[in-house]
């Protein structure tokens, strides 16, 4: 046995480049040299979903010996964490896949190194300069682009903006640290790399382009225009529901395969990814792997979002008020599912246009059974945080076209009315319920005590026109009323009777 193997007892074994050819007794491993792999990417905001999705494609690639030019070096800004538990298992990892009548896990290789920012500042600096480098992934949150929300400009005011065009040694923004590396390879005469956004946001390409670009333009107008035009931003839409990893799912990974892994990765089967064919400096060949490149990623990331993201604010909020916990407590509510459903097939998927090879009405089966999925209970908790962001990027604007349209919009008002209830702060039952948004004191401060909706409604950064149109502050007060008086429960048996026995919303 090699002598960095280690075996923590007779069954539990400590996940090291040195106990791969042991792991594969137990499970899948990297069926390649990983010394082999060529460090191309680096991704910068390493989580969950990065390490279920990204990753794996590109460990895919390597393993079916298609290519092994595409490693990457994982790079985190907020937190040490993630490197501490990554650096001791040689940035190894388990993912398990669980199904609601299967399971399977895997070990995934691609990443070869990762660099805490604060701490590896010059070692990321040199590591995003190397010629090497040839794509720059993203999964920074929206908030990471530092965006105005009624613009989609660089919000150029901004404190860790400000502090990294003040600073030019050491940034806290992932701009900082794109435009400074664009910086170093232009004045070495090195090709640049591609911005890849795989945020959930709306035109991610195009955000990372316009915070890229403005940011190059306060520091050096030159390098602004060369930027514009050497740099690709391609688009892309994302999907595959990664839940936060909690204390019992390391217990089970090392109880059921018997590998003691810091930081396993929890998902489900489904993934999905889909790229604007758009590289300046060569792209690994994804599409090999089952990634879809497309000429126009918009009406796959419509659908997408207005769909699963949508329902994903709503089940959050209505299931949370009703002190449920995962998605699957809250899908095997009668009640909850029911309205799901039909929030998805009645009111939303109308308003997406047609995608072409996507059947809408499959697509919003396939999500009930994906958010109903036993094995991967989703954290609620999860869904609502940071929903002054996501209820008006993935939400209101399907709540804004319905009124536009006059079309059925009942279901949509409870969500809205429902996220109003939650930022009170205590669930249906009197029980204190976080709120977990940079926007939390404003939010609840302005959060309606009686059942005026309009303080939160006048937050135009969050509303737009919506704040303006007074029949819908009426449902909205006669909603959250309802709510109060009645219960969340009878408000939602209400609802959907009106759609099944074919009464107007």
């Amino acid at each position: 046995m090699p002598k960095a193997l280690r075996l923590l007892s007779d069954t539990h074994l400590e996940l090291t480049d040195a106990s791969l050819p042991e792991v594969c007794k137990r499970l899948s491993r990297p069926a390649y040299d990983r010394a082999g792999l060529s460090p191309s990417i680096v991704h910068i905001g390493v989580g969950g979903f990065h390490r279920a999705h990204q990753a794996v494609y590109l460990d895919e690639l390597a393993c079916r010996g298609i290519s092994t030019d595409w490693g990457v070096v994982g790079a985190g800004l907020h937190g040490r964490k993630m490197k501490e538990a990554l650096e001791q298992q040689a940035c190894l990892y388990t993912v398990v896949e669980r199904g609601a009548d299967r399971e399977q896990a895997r070990v995934v290789g691609s990443m070869l190194d990762y660099l805490y920012a604060p701490d590896d500042s010059p070692k990321l600096r040199r590591r995003l300069a190397d010629p090497n480098t040839r794509i720059v992934s993203l999964t920074i949150t929206g908030n990471g682009y530092h965006l105005v929300r009624e613009t989609g400009e660089l919000d150029d005011s901004c404190p860790q903006i400000v502090g990294d065009l003040a600073n030019p040694d050491h940034f806290a923004t992932a701009v900082g640290y794109l435009v400074d590396a664009l910086r170093c390879r232009r004045h070495a005469g090195t090709p640049p790399f591609t911005v890849l956004s795989c945020d959930n946001i709306p035109d991610n390409g195009v955000a990372a382009q316009r915070a890229v670009v403005r940011f190059a333009e306060l520091r050096d107008p030159e390098l602004a225009r060369w930027i514009e035009r050497n740099v690709s931003f391609p688009s892309t839409m994302v999907d595959r529901i990664t839940p936060r990893t909690t204390p019992s799912d390391r217990v089970m990974v090392e109880k059921r395969f018997g590998i003691v892994d810091r930081w396993p990765v929890l998902t489900e089967p489904f993934s999905q990814w889909v790229i604007e064919d758009n590289f300046c400096n060569g792209r690994p060949p994804l599409e090999e792997v089952g990634v879809d490149f497309v000429t126009d990623v918009a009406p796959h990331k419509l659908a997408k979002t207005r769909l699963l993201n949508g329902a994903h604010c709503a089940l959050g909020v209505i299931g949370g008020l009703l002190g449920h916990e995962t998605t699957d407590q809250a899908m095997n509510d009668h009640l909850v599912s029911r309205y799901i459903e039909q929030l998805l097939c009645v009111e939303i998927s109308p308003l997406v246009p047609p995608v072409n090879g996507l059947d809408l009405g499959q697509y919003c089966n396939t999500l009930l059974e994906r958010f109903a999925n036993p094995k991967i209970g989703d954290q609620l908790s999860r869904l609502r945080a940071r929903g002054s962001t996501k209820f008006p990027s993935y939400l209101l604007p399907s709540l804004n076209e319905a009124r536009q349209q006059g079309r059925p919009s009942t279901l949509l008002i409870v969500a809205v009315a429902a996220w109003m209830c939650v930022l009170r702060g205590t669930d249906s039952q009197g029980r204190t319920m976080d709120i977990e948004d940079a926007r939390s004191d404003e939010l609840r401060a302005l959060a309606p005590r009686g059942s005026d909706p309009r303080p939160l409604l006048d937050l135009a950064d969050v509303f737009g026109s919506l704040g303006e149109d007074a029949v819908l502050a009426a449902e909205l007060e006669g909603c959250i009323r309802a709510i109060d008086r009645e219960g969340l429960r009878r408000v939602l048996g209400q609802s959907a009777r009106r759609f099944e026995t074919g009464a107007s919303a």
